[in-house]
């Protein structure tokens, strides 16, 4: 069934339907599979100039580790089967990169997980593939793609495996994969691109570290900017449609301030409210038609719109109510559409309603259980949309307004996760100083 394809089914029907196994163990890629993997991979790498660096691999030769890899396109996985060449690897990927392909997908030596929730499943998985296989396991610990090109928020949860079964690490850094194709605008430029490739920790150095410091030393090895990048290559993007859809990620004005009046066409970004209009250059640089501009760099106002959102959230002012469609994905076979329902979102998390052929249907997602959302701009032409996962399923939700700007969920999941293990730090802290006291007086 297409993607694209819409199928309805009721509470009942979607009951009975099996679920996607996320358990079963990864398999060494069938030889022949991992030949087309690289016939594949091989053109768009030699199209986009791309040069490896590889900084202490060689110690890594024909051992078992974890390759820890930033996400910005769907050509980070052509870049990586050609990077690992002539090696082959288990690849973690999302199921809805299962759909009407599971089959091969198993035997490429792929492990299917469901975005932003804990399966203890995984880190078996990832263990057989490094230790069993003897394999190289790919992870990406963002968990989505880059919405432009910078870092995006990195679990704890990424040190505390490592920490604990020590596997030898490396990361995998491209720079110049937005650029070549964001996820906000599909369409290819040529765009010359770079990747690191860094052994960077080593079983004994990892017994010699915390938690904290593994998670401190990945999280500076994941430093990258595309449009930095961009501006040090002297990359020139000549399309005239590089500014489409750049409102998807920039939908706050920072004129006038709202947020759902941003608009784009071809090289101009612009408010359709307060008028304010903005042209991106060749280098991505954005300049104001009428001399007022705000920001120069994408990122910089992408990460002034995460500072609004956090106001709101510290303020206590921040909840969003959307009406949506609910696309239900339990396994490989495609989504199932289940009907209409309500999206709730604030300090509380996320809640999903909806009366479905009689029948209540209801899912609640705390803040703390998610440090972050997957959303989508334009799904297979369904239109914007927030997934939620719980180990069964997966829910593409769609706002029946379009117009509602799905990047800010992406920013209040992760600002309402901080703020709430912020509190919740204190809480304990007061609770230790309390006994403490106790004790003391005692």
């Amino acid at each position: 069934m297409k993607i694209s394809k819409i199928r309805y089914a009721t509470l009942e029907e979607l009951e009975k339907m099996p679920r996607f196994d996320l358990k079963s163990m990864p398999k060494k890629p069938k030889w022949y599979l991992q030949v087309l993997a690289w016939f594949l991979a091989i053109p768009e790498t030699l199209i986009t100039r791309m040069t490896i660096k590889k900084h202490g691999m060689k110690e890594l030769r024909n051992k078992g580790y974890l390759l820890l890899c930033n996400h910005n396109s769907f050509f980070d996985f052509k870049m990586a089967t050609r990077a690992i060449f002539p090696r082959s690897a288990n690849y973690i990927v999302a199921i809805d990169g299962f759909i009407n392909r599971e089959k091969i997908m198993r035997n490429v030596g792929c492990i299917g997980k469901r975005k932003f929730v804990p399966d203890p499943s995984i880190i078996r998985q990832i263990d057989h593939s490094v230790n069993k296989n003897k394999s190289i396991c790919m992870l990406y610990p963002e968990a989505r793609y880059s919405l432009v090109g910078t870092r995006a928020i990195l679990p704890e949860s990424v040190g505390k495996m490592i920490k604990k079964y020590r596997f030898p690490v490396a990361t995998l850094i491209a720079h110049g994969h937005h650029l070549h194709q964001p996820v906000w605008n599909l369409r290819k430029h040529n765009v010359k691109v770079h990747v690191d490739m860094t052994y960077l920790l080593s079983p004994e150095e990892i017994d010699n570290l915390s938690i904290q410091e593994i998670n401190d030393i990945i999280k500076k090895a994941f430093y990258y900017n595309d449009y930095e990048y961009q501006l040090k290559e002297k990359i020139k993007i000549k399309d005239i449609y590089r500014a489409e859809n750049l409102h998807k990620v920039l939908y706050k004005c920072p004129h006038c301030f709202s947020e759902s009046s941003m608009k784009s066409k071809e090289t101009i970004l612009y408010c359709d409210h307060c008028h304010n209009t903005y042209h991106v250059d060749e280098y991505n640089q954005l300049h104001n038609l009428n001399g007022d501009t705000k920001f120069t760099m994408i990122p910089d106002w992408f990460e002034w719109e995460r500072q609004e959102v956090r106001k709101e959230v510290e303020n206590h002012q921040y909840e969003t109510i959307t009406e949506v469609f609910i696309d239900s994905l339990p396994n490989s076979t495609g989504f199932y559409r289940l009907g209409q329902g309500k999206l709730v979102h604030n300090h509380q998390g996320f809640t999903l309603s909806a009366m479905i052929n009689g029948s209540e249907f209801k899912l609640e997602k705390p803040v703390l259980s998610k440090y972050g959302v997957h959303i989508e701009y334009e799904y297979f032409g369904k239109g914007d949309c927030v997934s939620l996962s719980t180990n069964n399923d997966t829910y593409y939700l769609f706002p029946v307004n379009q117009d509602v700007p799905i990047s800010k969920y992406h920013f209040a999941a992760e600002e309402l996760y901080i703020y709430e293990e912020k509190l919740n730090e204190a809480r304990i802290h007061r609770q230790e100083n309390d006994k403490t006291s106790h004790q003391a007086d005692d």
